[in-house]
């Protein structure tokens, strides 16, 4: 039999008031008066709440709108610059009752509304406390030690007899609780399958005031906010359920919202810059499930477990062999890294690998039908549709919700929306080809629809052709970022590497893109090269000619592919590599630390595999051993090693000696001299 929702299943909403809200200012005399009436003119001023709880806020600011009145005559009948110690304690006291008011106030109208209906009764109870508060600083408040006029003594016993004839228990709106009531019988329809019925749903949201599109997706918005601000996975179940609900009831009652404009790119991928600290050396993209190796390395989980599953027993950014191969979490990093996603907006979502680890997920079973309900809902819309602009609100709805978690990704699978998505990749309308192609990027992050992306008839071809020749850069960089996402598992990786139109489709758009797309293009570049069959592929298109046009502009990523692509590539590689020799110099000069580490490996690779014509061309560069000092003195540990290595192998050139102590049969004379002129090196073992 299943459970009805009851109301105490929704836990007491967190409140987020400032610090200042329980510290009184650091303030005497009038100055501490003065303050205090700025706050209590600005907590009067604030509009009741109008939907909900409107008796209560109402009375609380009649209130404070009468302490004003109070504080104003004080000022004008006190002339002294100091007041009693008893007045001085109770204003202080005052100072934090009225902040907790005003910052509860401003909540309740900033927050969503369905949350604060379900926490009805506790945000009552706390209007309810806060007068009681206010009741007892006037109970005390000294009129005869302040020696006030006989109107202001008046003022006061009438503040006081308002705050004391307030009811004994918090009042609870009727009209509230009838809200509540209905809402939580629609999440119990919902949850036991029933379609809910359109006039009463119309009903009920019109009552919340959520009348159109804009109001239902700043209310889900919200809710995504205040899932962020609960601290345990039930409370967390509960506020998704609620958006479950009110995703469905925007799409029934006012059909998909009109897409924003295109123009800007999804901010969860490239348009930051995120902080160094945050980005995986591997990947070189936001981190969301940070793992320490061995060796005290922090990469995120999927990219270090890529990277181990392919053979490696070494630390990519380090070089050591691991001692053993356990993850370690970094919650401290992945804590600041959700910190400063929420701080940008952007969807910060705990990898599958992480909650498998933790468990079996448990979903909230009114969420994941209210989801099923709306898949279904956009799916028929879109079988029959026969508006372009209307199939595009449709297809960016479902994008929206393939953003949002894996329940979400999982029913629109299921509900058979990637052979619907297939034919809108190849749409000449632009906006709806992106959100088409969104949408599945969207889906692949779910590890078990990767594999009907690449088994549904069409979807992987349509995905290959809108990277290659897409409506805009846009579409572009989203088909390069599904084929990242991909290539997360390795037996595709290998699959997409051998198609000369992905290969060629990705080096095309890191080379000619915006930097958005470039990026989107490289990250999936560099998964591919994480196979040394793939690299021979990724050479003969011209992957080192493009990082050679690129380097300048995005020298961190260029690097990093350059490294891999040489040490897996052969003589081939490095060949094409000869090239850009210099450019890796500049870099070893000028650039970030992970870029000069990405520089000196491959630098090190090269004339390693090269022979002294390459080393002349590194020698050729002026002041390189200068360089190569102030690496070994400045720069990361495994920097520091490369340039050492790079070092003995430009002395051992100069010498006439290569680095495998043969004799080399010629080498540039200027070269040698600025090499053998330098200061006396002792070199690190």
């Amino acid at each position: 039999m299943m459970m009805a929702v009851s109301p105490d299943a929704f836990p007491s909403r967190k409140r987020r008031p400032s610090a200042a809200a329980f510290v009184s200012p650091n303030l005497s005399g009038r100055r501490l008066l003065q303050s205090l009436l700025l706050l209590a003119q600005e907590t009067s001023n604030l509009r009741p709440l109008k939907t909900l709880l409107n008796r209560n806020s109402s009375s609380i600011i009649r209130k404070t709108k009468l302490i004003s009145v109070l504080l104003e005559e004080l000022l004008r009948e006190y002339s002294d610059s100091t007041f009693p110690a008893s007045a001085v304690l109770c204003f202080e006291e005052l100072y934090i009752v009225l902040h907790r008011i005003k910052t509860l106030i401003e909540d309740c109208h900033s927050g969503s509304t369905l949350w604060l209906l379900m926490n009805h009764d506790s945000v009552s109870h706390t209007f309810h406390q806060l007068t009681n508060e206010l009741s007892t600083l006037l109970d005390i408040f000294p009129v005869h030690d302040l020696k006030v006029s006989q109107d202001v003594e008046e003022l006061v016993g009438l503040i006081r007899k308002q705050c004391n004839s307030a009811e004994q228990q918090a009042f609870v709106e009727p009209q509230d609780q009838e809200l509540k009531r209905q809402v939580l019988g629609l999440l119990n329809r919902i949850k036991k399958e029933i379609v809910p019925d359109h006039s009463k749903l119309a009903e009920i949201f019109n009552k919340l005031q959520l009348c159109d599109s804009t109001s239902f997706n700043n209310e889900i918005q919200s809710l995504e906010d205040e899932v962020q601000n609960q601290g345990d996975e039930n409370s967390k179940s509960d506020v998704i359920a609620l958006i479950g609900l009110a995703r469905y009831a925007k799409c029934v009652l006012h059909g998909a919202s009109t897409p924003r404009s295109t123009s800007r790119r999804r901010r969860s991928m490239t348009d930051l810059t995120f902080p160094a600290d945050f980005r995986c050396p591997i990947s070189l993209d936001l981190m969301r499930d940070p793992v320490v190796v061995s060796t005290g390395q922090t990469y995120d989980r999927s990219s270090i477990n890529l990277w181990l599953e392919s053979g490696h027993n070494t630390c990519p950014k380090t070089g050591q062999t691991l001692s053993h191969t356990d993850l370690i979490p970094n919650n401290a990093l992945k804590s600041l890294i959700a910190m400063w996603c929420l701080q940008q907006r952007i969807p910060f979502e705990v990898s599958e690998v992480n909650e498998k680890s933790k468990g079996i997920k448990i979903p909230n079973k009114a969420a994941l039908e209210a989801t099923r309900m709306t898949v279904s809902f956009l799916m028929n819309k879109l079988t029959v549709s026969q508006s372009t602009d209307m199939t595009n609100r449709m297809v960016h709805e479902l994008r929206a919700l393939a953003k949002t978690d894996s329940d979400n990704r999982a029913c629109i699978a299921e509900a058979g929306g990637l052979p619907l998505l297939v034919k809108f990749l190849g749409s000449d309308h632009p906006n709806l080809q992106v959100n088409a192609v969104t949408t599945i990027l969207n889906l692949s992050i779910l590890e078990a629809n990767k594999m009907l992306i690449m088994e549904t008839d069409g979807v992987l071809n349509g995905i290959i052709e809108v990277l290659r020749s897409g409506a805009t850069w846009e579409a572009k960089g989203n088909a390069a970022a599904t084929i990242f996402s991909l290539t997360g598992v390795h037996a595709y990786r290998r699959k997409l590497g051998r198609k000369t139109r992905v290969v060629k489709g990705l080096i095309d758009l890191a080379r000619a893109g915006p930097t958005s797309s470039k990026k989107d293009a490289l990250v999936a570049i560099l998964n591919l090269a994480g196979d040394r069959e793939v690299v021979g592929k990724l050479v003969e298109e011209g992957v080192v000619e493009m990082v050679g046009e690129i380097i300048d502009g995005l020298p961190e990523e260029a690097a990093t592919i350059l490294e891999l692509v040489v040490k897996k590539g052969g003589l081939a590689a490095v060949v094409a590599a000869y090239r850009v020799i210099r450019k890796l110099g500049k870099i070893l000069r000028e650039g970030s630390d992970m870029a000069q580490e990405s520089a000196a490996a491959t630098l090190v690779n090269i004339c390693r595999k090269g022979g002294s014509d390459v080393v002349a061309e590194l020698a050729g560069i002026p002041g390189i051993e200068r360089i190569m000092w102030e690496l070994m003195g400045m720069g990361t540990g495994r920097c520091r090693r490369k340039a050492a290595t790079l070092l003995r192998i430009l002395r051992r050139w100069a010498a006439g000696i290569d680095h495998n102590g043969s004799s080399t049969a010629a080498y540039s004379s200027s070269s040698t001299n600025n090499i053998m002129n330098s200061t006396t090196i002792v070199l690190p073992s």
